[in-house]
């Protein structure tokens, strides 16, 4: 990634509940867009195989992705940078889901930081949520750009004052509809 281009505001995060769907939700990022991969469950040879054809459909429309991973393995994979906690070198982002963790990101040298949950969401059933004034208290306290994650969409992110943008994974699903977590 060139350091003068300016870091996504609009992020998928890949997970393995897109199934078949998964090129689909990428064509759906606008270009300048970022993609975090992450497809945990899969053998290593397997997710290498997948990212590497997501890197490819991504590149060709645009999109920066990063491999949620160590730096090392994101370099060797060819990712414009990698996701996780820690140190390492290249562009790193970082998960966060309150202000201690945010400081470890600033102290690790993260370029932005994805803090969730915001809203109520299908990947962490039940877990305490930010809602909009926690997410703006807990933003507003770094110079770090803060993604907002958690049940997130277009409209949700307009009731956000301190984030940077915002990333999903059934927002930009095509069923979303039907996978949206009540509220």
């Amino acid at each position: 990634m060139d350091v003068r281009q300016p870091l996504p505001r609009l992020w998928l995060m890949t997970d393995e509940r897109l199934g078949d769907g998964l090129f689909a939700a990428i064509g759906r990022l606008p270009p300048g867009g970022g993609i975090v991969f992450r497809h945990y469950s899969l053998s290593e040879p397997q997710r290498q195989t997948l990212f590497e054809r997501v890197r490819a459909y991504a590149r060709g429309n645009g999109l920066l992705v990063v491999l949620a991973d160590t730096c090392e393995r994101a370099r060797l994979w060819g990712a414009d940078g990698s996701h996780g906690r820690g140190r390492g070198s290249g562009l790193r982002t970082a998960p966060a889901h309150d202000l201690a963790e945010i400081r470890a990101a600033e102290e690790a040298g993260a370029a932005l930081v994805f803090l969730s949950p915001v809203f109520a969401t299908r990947s962490h059933p039940g877990a305490r949520i930010l809602g909009p004034s926690g997410f703006d208290a807990v933003a507003a306290q770094t110079q770090l750009p803060v993604i907002a994650l958690g049940g997130m969409n277009e409209a949700r992110f307009g009731e956000l004052e301190h984030a940077y943008g915002w990333a999903a994974i059934d927002a930009w699903a095509a069923d979303q509809k039907r996978k949206a977590v009540p509220i």
